[in-house]
């Protein structure tokens, strides 16, 4: 049947407000809205912030994966976990903080949180992967 297409992909441009699923492990309500993940920033530009003494380190993956591997310095902030938020609260919002995760979801929508909760330098360093591969320690 040519012409005849079984879905319609709409693509939209701006701030979009993507709707966060309660099973998810944002611990927001049913249909709540959040705003979009924090983009990674460029390799180049993570690994001379996180060679930078001054910046606090942020693996917001799991614990098991942390143990599992890390960069050096850094401190494991579970963004999965049911008291994230909480543990946010007790942050230097002064502090210059760099995030990652295992691809760079996560830590883009911890990012947001942080700014949300008054920390104005956050960014989102992408994947641990990419980093250890460009040098990262």
């Amino acid at each position: 049947m040519k012409g005849d297409y079984p879905f319609v992909v709409v693509v939209h441009q701006g701030n979009t407000v993507i709707q966060e699923p309660a099973a998810k492990g944002g611990g927001g309500k049913p249909g709540a809205q959040v705003a979009p993940p924090l983009p990674a920033v460029d390799i180049a530009i993570a690994t001379k912030l996180l060679a930078d003494p001054r910046t606090k380190i942020l693996d917001v993956r799991t614990p098991e994966e942390f143990a599992a591997g890390h960069l050096q310095g850094a401190k494991n902030l579970d963004f999965r976990a049911a008291d994230f938020k909480q543990q946010l609260s007790l942050l230097d919002p002064a502090g210059r903080y760099v995030l990652y995760c295992a691809s760079g979801n996560r830590s883009g929508r911890a990012a947001v949180l942080m700014q949300e909760q008054g920390i104005a330098s956050v960014t989102n360093a992408g994947a641990y992967g990419a980093l250890q591969a460009a040098g990262a320690n």
